[in-house]
């Protein structure tokens, strides 16, 4: 239990790891220490976003937004601190002080459509495994023709909605309100009084998010002329179907383990292939992959490799081509997307932002129908030797080159085959690519690559004028400043935070915010025991202070460079820095007395008193420069 606010936000932070908080919108790439993408504060095109896990910071050094785990959040859901830290306590499962507890309407009605929506899944669950309603046994001779059988029925807590009206609502009104009930999808208004079931003589999915909760459902028509055929959930407080994956909460471990994720596209698809020991699949829920997809499954795997294995019609091939477009986008600017096999040119597969591969069986079935009529063992097969979506594109393209005979025909059909190509990067490996089109097509490589440059001039990309974090003109003495402040916040430092405020207790700061950081940092510096904590406690403190939190990331940026110095030369870095100061401070004082005496008259009886200020001023400087 946490006694204190700032006790409870200390032990937040101290769960909150900053690259997973951040990988939920950020797509990272590891770079030495640092992690890297592009930022979501501004339209970014080339990696800026720079995340520190042994800092537990985060800034862009472009449009110069920065901060720690809890500002990220604030920013990128708008949201209160203070409601933010009451929330997080919730999910931690830590105590709120009183003095800043309060009731919260919107996470106790979570909290009990999260409820309902579980119990629903049990009833549905129960009616089918208990033969309890007269649907039950149509819905399980059509799961046993899909190869379902109770295991499965148990796994993935697949039930039946029966086709009278107000069944699952009379169980369920017993203990949650109709405004419950009717928020978590489970309920719709009649049109002639009352409540109805909204699923109703359907074999029902329940959803899981990541977490294991059950929150939405997808369900399957059990009549042939039943429309629609499929009925989902719609968005709701806890289910938002472009940010969730069906299938992840049974499939996350096995992402983790294979290093790679299935994309399909159905519910079945996903039981199917998870029961028959293909575990890495999932699906989404009745709507097209979105980048917010992309971004969830980033998160476990580290390779990011993702197959695509959808229908094979031509509605299948456009959701690939589809699917392939938006992984891509999310991986921008991270590096380039695989575009040749090692068994071409071996290569690091670090050095890719993701690799991208089609699994598309020539039987012309979907992974649920080919897993139970082939067999698991074919399909793991094919997705051993499935194609890059580069290759998988071309080969698309190229099947229909009977269809293109007269020469008009085919200079147009090649037009279709050069954006493609121009995306090979490597020219090598391009040219490999080049001379095979030509060969399969009975033309000159030549006139190939004559049309890729054609191309490529004519689509260059348009040179966006980048807005730079544009800082204004800084005073050597308030760089010096900053310098001297930074050293506080060196990883790893040789020197305890006394013996640095020990060394530097004579300075001065002259701007308003380097002196209330100092004094900040001095409180803080008693209490904490290293510069992590210190940083955190820093943040925290100024929360609601963004030219503060600006100058925190400058001076945590600065002390980077006296990382790794042992001990005497750090406090020799100390000491000169102290020393450039002083000598600043010294020259802009004989500059003020400089221009004071040349307002002066030489008759004036102040004047031999400022020549004698001067004097003494130059005297110093010059005593400061010989040191």
């Amino acid at each position: 239990m946490a006694g204190t606010w700032e006790e409870l936000v200390s032990k937040i932070k101290d769960r909150l790891d900053i690259v997973d908080v951040i990988s939920e919108q950020v797509v990272l790439k590891k770079r030495g220490q640092s992690y890297w993408g592009l930022c979501p504060f501004h339209k970014d095109k080339n990696p800026s976003f720079c995340v520190t896990p042994h800092l537990g910071i985060y800034k862009c050094f472009s449009c110069g937004e920065a901060g720690d785990a809890l500002k990220f959040i604030m920013k990128t859901r708008n949201i209160e601190f203070k409601d933010l830290i009451i929330e997080l306590a919730d999910r931690f499962g830590f105590e709120v002080p009183k003095s800043h507890s309060k009731s919260s309407g919107t996470k106790e009605l979570k909290e009990q459509m999260l409820a309902a929506t579980m119990v629903a899944a049990e009833f549905y669950n129960d009616l089918l495994l208990r033969n309890k309603d007269a649907n039950a046994e149509i819905a399980t001779k059509y799961l046993t023709k899909r190869g379902i059988g109770t295991d499965i029925i148990k796994k993935f807590h697949i039930g039946v909605a029966p086709k009278s009206y107000s069944t699952l609502y009379d169980e369920l009104r017993k203990d949650f309100s109709n405004d419950v009930l009717e928020k978590a999808g489970l309920i719709l208004k009649s049109e002639k009084s009352g409540y109805i079931d909204r699923f109703r003589n359907r074999v029902i999915i329940p959803i899981q998010n990541e977490n294991g909760e059950f929150v939405a459902f997808g369900a399957r028509a059990l009549e042939k002329d039943q429309n629609p055929k499929y009925l989902n959930s719609s968005d709701s407080l806890i289910y938002n179907k472009s940010k969730l994956l069906y299938g992840l909460y049974t499939a996350k471990d096995a992402i983790r383990k294979e290093d790679s994720v299935i994309l399909m596209e159905g519910y079945f698809d996903v039981i199917s292939s998870q029961a028959h020991g293909i575990e890495n699949c999932v699906a989404s829920c009745g709507t097209s992959l979105t980048s917010d997809h992309v971004k969830l499954l980033s998160r476990y795997t580290k390779s990011r490799k993702i197959y695509l294995s959808f229908d094979t019609d031509s509605a299948g091939q456009k959701a690939t081509t589809r699917g392939a477009e938006i992984i891509r986008d999310v991986f921008a600017g991270l590096g380039d997307i695989k575009q040749f096999d090692e068994s071409y040119v071996s290569s690091d597969k670090d050095k890719y932002a993701c690799e991208i591969r089609v699994i598309a069986p020539p039987e012309g079935k979907d992974p649920d129908e080919f897993v139970r009529s082939v067999g698991a063992d074919a399909y793991k097969m094919y997705m051993e030797n499935a194609p890059l979506f580069i290759d998988f594109r071309l080969e698309q393209i190229l099947k229909q080159k009977d269809n293109y005979k007269t020469p008009q025909e085919k200079a147009q059909y090649i037009k279709s085959i050069i954006p493609v190509l121009s995306e090979i990067k490597n020219r090598i490996i391009r040219s490999e690519y080049i001379d095979m089109v030509a060969q399969t097509l009975s033309i000159d490589a030549n006139a190939i690559k004559t049309e890729l440059k054609i191309f490529e001039r004519a689509n260059l990309p348009q040179v966006d004028r980048i807005v730079k974090n544009v800082t204004k003109n800084k005073s050597i003495l308030e760089k010096a400043q900053k310098n001297l402040l930074s050293v506080f916040l060196v990883p790893d430092s040789p020197l305890s935070f006394s013996q640095i405020s020990e060394m530097m207790a004579d300075v001065t700061f002259e701007d308003e915010i380097l002196i209330n950081v100092k004094s900040t940092i001095d409180k803080f510096a008693c209490t904490v025991n290293n510069v992590k904590e210190l940083i955190e406690h820093l943040y925290t403190e100024y929360i609601d202070n963004p030219d503060a939190q600006t100058v925190l990331s400058e001076l945590t940026a600065l002390s980077d460079v006296y990382r790794g110095l042992d001990e005497k030369d750090f406090g020799n870095v100390i000491n000169e820095t102290i020393n450039k100061i002083n000598r600043c401070k010294h020259a802009k004082e004989t500059e003020h007395i400089k221009n004071m005496y040349k307002g002066i008259s030489d008759d004036d009886p102040e004047a031999l008193k400022i020549q004698i200020q001067l004097r003494d001023k130059i005297k110093k400087l010059r005593q400061s420069e010989k040191i």
